[in-house]
């Protein structure tokens, strides 16, 4: 499990990548589980300021692990309930979590980039929350959504499916900002998590903490609720036949 993401460790600045850039960083139980232990290890520590989480490879995280998801009846709850979890731990980070979104960041993995304090993209990633168009519901990354861009937007950009460009994101505010190229990206990302990591660190932390007491209204059990929901739309034959048809596509 220790292999599907790692955690790096630079002075006030940690760094979470996620490593399945094969499954274009797909969210597996495992890599689910992974990425919550390291979130657990990070929220213990004073002497950080900044996480950036990022992708391996190409992609940022292409949301749910189709492969796993059809291999078992209880597989998908399982997984959206430990999604769940993960949105709200990375939430309550005392430090300020910077997405870099190096690549495609579809549903689950789109929720993540919500759930991030602040958000880096470049113009040629694709983003967005496609689940309509397979037959699914996005109820877990929906709260998030909704806290990121408002009700309305939300709605038009949840109820319409489809994917977006990185500048296309930036503009509706999904992001702060898309640079250019994949390359300024990085560049980018350094230069954000250095200067961010030059602030208070109890400052830092107050803020933090009261910024997410605004979020009190997206509680464990909304999002579990969502997380039913979607196992729930997932399971009837419309979501089957058009995932399976979707993963078995040569």
């Amino acid at each position: 499990m220790a292999d599907l993401c790692s955690l790096d460790i630079d002075g006030p600045i940690a760094t979470l990548t996620l490593n399945r850039p094969e499954q274009r960083n797909a969210l597996s139980l495992e890599l689910i589980e992974c990425m919550r232990a390291k979130v657990r290890e990070v929220s213990g520590r004073d002497d950080l300021s900044v996480v950036v989480i990022s992708g391996q490879g190409r992609a940022f995280c292409a949301g749910m692990d189709l492969k796993q998801v059809l291999a078992a009846k209880d597989t998908p709850l399982r997984l959206l309930e430990s999604l769940a979890r993960l949105t709200l731990e990375i939430r309550s980070l005392p430090m300020i979590v910077v997405a870099s979104v190096n690549g495609a960041a579809i549903g689950g993995g789109c929720g993540l980039v919500c759930v991030c304090d602040i958000a880096l993209t470049h113009d040629e990633a694709r983003l967005g929350f496609p689940e309509v168009d397979l037959g699914l519901c996005p109820a877990v990354v929906a709260p998030w959504v909704v806290q990121r861009i408002g009700p309305a937007r939300a709605r038009s950009v949840l109820l319409q499916g489809g994917l977006m460009s990185g500048s296309d994101a930036a503009r509706i505010n999904l992001v702060g900002e898309s640079v250019p190229t994949r390359e300024d990206l990085e560049a980018a990302t350094v230069e954000t998590a250095d200067r961010l990591a030059q602030g208070g660190r109890e400052a830092i932390r107050a803020t933090k903490s009261l910024l997410n007491r605004f979020d009190e209204h997206i509680s464990e059990e909304i999002l579990l609720e969502g997380a039913a929901l979607s196992a729930h739309v997932l399971a009837q034959p419309e979501a089957q036949q058009a995932l399976r048809a979707r993963y078995e596509r040569p």
